[in-house]
């Protein structure tokens, strides 16, 4: 391995662990895989160019282009020319996603989840820091100057952590540092040394050997140490946001009752029901003469990895002035919209604005965005729910259940994202599930029976003090012991209907509080609750409730109430309202951007999963190699040559004992580029004649002419001559020849000779010289093996080979 690769693998090794000081900002980490892999491609990169050998600035400038590729391959692939090359809509889509990142840098807390947009941040950060280290420590030959991105990155990481990065994260960052700086030698950094420590002070020794890197490195460190403790002081510290608290107030509580967190309800819905005295933090009042069913919804959790269901990571837009129609809902479902005002106390504090479902057209004061897939609104710009108040117009949706139980099969993209459980879920989740449904003629019936069971037949008890739980046994666990709260019930019930093929997710909010005098509702803490939402095709997401003893059994789950059985197959459905809808049309109220992610309501609306993790490292790497390939097999022609030129008139051939060799390639290259363009080999032709034709049929001028016979005479010399000499100014006289070639040459002929030389012939020459040669070594070694065999077979059996040992004594 050259030195100068060698000193490439310690750049990319470097920048790798710096960049393990971002580990702790984002969960899961998994993106620093996809980092090594790209960082890998883009060193590859640089080695090549560097070898072939490109100028300095056009080796940074491949690399900076094999960067872009892979980050079009990987977070704008469906927008680029063959998944590969960037466009304008590439572009777009890039600075879109780095939009999107910024904003959830400062709305998520430590650790952030793994959206795109952070994902790219990261990504495209640490490979060009990479392309920085490497084209400082490589491609320049100046190691030294190359901690300082190091540093940023550390420092970047130090800035946004809450409290600063670990000190353990600043030592690999720093071993990776020296590492590169003992790779670069020892020579290299002795010169920038003196640079940095200044002139040599009148008394002070000799510093060019071990003491100059010594000084010097004390100097860096205590630079590095310096920055590394005061740049974090200047930036900001990111908290706050859906995955911590916004500000102090959410999910911690002072003591006397905290406040609802919609990301973590296993630990902040049990502290919010078991409060000794319930604080009010809602006060609404609504159109409805009905409030037992107005729920006040503010996230769903629709992620369900085995151990905790979580909000899935969405785009979030722009607040529309009408919301869209919720999916799923289609026009033949009885509706009725309703005006809720809701007022919140200054204890409540929350990023996500508790709304009851689904909602069609929110007034609000304050900086908002609209998650489309949940109809959720989360505050932007540490926006929170404190001392707000605001107006919601929703929908009231009434299915029968006729039409819940004849609902068609849900669009195959929502049943493959709703009803997805991992492997780690207990068999006997699915089992009992099987059981407690068993002769349930459909979805609907299988969701009453689940729901049932749990409320009513299944001898379950309601109980605040039992742990949430976690891990993947927890659902066995509670089915088994079956005492919990409404954390318990609703995860289970949703665990369970995606276990029989119905949509299920998780709902987080409050469910109805209690009327006063005054006609207004209040809402406390211990209101806080959790209820599964099953999809139903024509109806959409649907309220079903579980837990014993808390809210309210929608009347669809109920075939005693009048108007909510199963009618007669002649009679139409009283429910099925000819009126005309309340709710807005899909078409009409749907934005573009809603649209172009096909999370429009509808009968016929797809639901398509947002984001996403990228592809798979395999994937990754075989686009990548692919990529490559395509872009390298054109070029092929052209990088050999420019290599096999590089090496021919390269610095050897400087002494006596290899002038030989170093004449004879530099006129092997002189005959090489002449068979480009255009002037065949003659090998029956002396070296002056050779020259000769070279300057007729190429039409050199003086000068190149002058060169040409300059190279015929030294090869003579090499091949007659008892002693030749060293020949300076070889090289210089191939390339005054090719310069004249190129010159006098048709546009159509430089372009041959540059993308397509006919020498390359001698690279399919080469290889048949050593496929023949591979042949003839192993017929050799056959026929030698088959001798042997042979020949042990005519020995006798009794006679012994010489130096076998002693002979028998007889």
């Amino acid at each position: 391995m050259s030195g100068r690769t060698r000193l490439t693998l310690c750049a990319a090794a470097a920048t790798v662990m710096a960049s393990c000081a971002l580990l702790p900002l984002v969960s899961p980490a998994s993106w620093i895989l996809q980092v090594v892999l790209m960082l890998a491609v883009q060193s590859g990169v640089g080695v090549v160019a560097r070898r072939i050998p490109l100028a300095r600035p056009l080796t940074v400038v491949a690399q900076a282009l094999a960067t872009l590729m892979l980050l079009t391959l990987v977070f704008a692939r469906a927008h680029a020319f063959a998944g590969l090359i960037p466009g304008p809509e590439a572009f777009r889509h890039l600075a879109e996603l780095l939009r999107e990142g910024a904003e959830d840098v400062g709305r998520y807390a430590i650790p952030a989840p793994q959206t795109d947009g952070i994902r790219l941040m990261l990504v495209a950060g640490v490979l060009v820091i990479g392309l920085i280290v490497d084209a400082l420590a490589v491609t320049f030959r100046s190691a030294a100057p190359a901690g300082l991105p190091l540093l940023a990155v550390y420092s970047v990481a130090a800035g946004l952590s809450d409290g600063g990065t670990g000190w353990w994260w600043f030592l690999v960052a720093a071993a990776g540092y020296l590492m590169l700086l003992l790779a670069e030698g020892r020579d290299r950094l002795s010169q920038w040394g003196r640079v940095f420590a200044g002139a040599p002070r009148p008394g002070d020794r000799e510093t060019s050997g071990a003491t100059a890197p010594v000084r010097t490195g004390r100097r860096i460190g205590a630079l590095a140490l310096g920055i590394a403790l005061v740049a974090p002081l200047a930036l900001p510290s990111m908290g706050g946001g859906l995955l911590g608290t916004a500000e102090d107030g959410v999910g911690r509580g002072s003591g006397d009752g905290g406040t609802i967190s919609a990301v973590n309800p296993l630990v902040s819905l049990r502290d919010s029901l078991n409060v000794d005295e319930d604080h009010t933090v809602i006060t609404l009042r609504t159109d409805t003469s009905d409030t037992s069913n107005l729920y006040l919804r503010i996230v769903s959790l629709d992620d369900f990895d085995g151990t905790t269901w979580k909000p899935a990571q969405r785009h979030i837009v722009a607040v529309p002035d009408r919301l869209p129609a919720p999916l799923g809902l289609d026009g033949g479902v009885k509706r009725t919209e309703i005006t809720t005002t809701i007022s919140t106390s200054t204890s409540y504090v929350q990023d996500w604005l508790p709304m009851p479902y689904p909602p069609s057209a929110v007034r609000v004061k304050g900086s908002w965005r609209y998650e489309p897939v949940g109809m959720t609104l989360v505050g932007d710009h540490r926006q929170t729910t404190r001392d707000l108040t605001y107006e919601v117009k929703s929908l009231q949706v009434r299915p029968t259940a006729e039409q819940l139980a004849t609902a068609p099969e849900p669009p195959a993209a929502l049943r493959r994202e709703y009803t997805k459980v991992p492997p780690s879920l207990p068999a006997d989740v699915a089992s009992t599930a099987r059981r407690v449904t068993r002769g349930a003629a459909n979805h609907y019936e299988q969701a009453v029976d689940l729901q049932d069971w749990f409320a009513l037949e299944g001898g379950f008890r309601y109980d605040t003090q039992v742990e949430a739980g976690s891990g993947p046994q927890a659902i066995s666990r509670f089915l088994r012991d079956k005492r919990g709260f409404c954390v318990h019930f609703s995860f289970s019930m949703a665990a369970m209907a995606r276990t029989l093929g119905i949509p299920a997710r998780v709902a987080v909010g409050f469910g109805p509080g209690s009327a006063q005098s005054d006609g207004t509702v209040s809402v406390g803490l211990k209101d806080a609750h959790a209820w599964p939402e099953l999809y139903f095709e024509g109806v959409g997401w649907t309220r079903f409730e579980p837990t014993p003893t808390r809210g309210t059994t929608p009347s669809y789950t109920q075939p005693d109430t009048p108007g909510t059985s199963l009618p007669e197959q002649s009679a139409p459905s009283q429910d099925a309202s000819t009126a005309p809808s309340a709710a807005p049309s899909a078409d009409q109220s749907c934005p573009p951007e809603l649209r172009k992610l096909q999370e429009c309501g509808g009968p016929s609306a797809q639901a398509v999963p947002v984001g996403g993790g990228g592809p798979r490292w395999y994937a990754l790497l075989g686009w990548t190699l692919g990529g490559l390939l395509l872009v390298a097999l054109p070029l092929s022609p052209l990088l050999w040559r420019r290599r096999t030129r590089s090496v021919r008139l390269g610095a050897h051939g400087r002494g006596e004992g290899d002038a030989g060799s170093h004449v004879l390639a530099v006129w092997q290259e002189l005959g090489d580029t002449a068979w480009d363009f255009g002037i065949l080999p003659d090998d029956s032709l002396t070296p002056r004649k050779a020259a000769a034709r070279i300057v007729r049929l190429g039409r050199l001028d003086e000068v190149a002419a002058a060169s040409a016979h300059r190279l015929a005479d030294a090869v003579e010399q090499v091949l007659y001559a008892p002693r030749p000499r060293p020949v300076s100014g070889l090289a210089e006289d191939v390339r005054r020849v090719t310069a004249g070639l190129r010159g006098t040459a048709s546009r159509r002929t430089r372009l041959r000779a540059a993308l397509a030389p006919r020498s390359t012939v001698r690279v399919v020459w080469a290889a048949s010289a050593r496929w023949n040669a591979f042949r003839s070594r192993a017929a050799a070694r056959a026929a030698a093996r088959v001798a042997a065999v042979r020949a042990a077979l005519r020995r006798p059996s009794g006679r012994r080979d010489p130096g076998d040992g002693a002979e028998a004594s007889g």
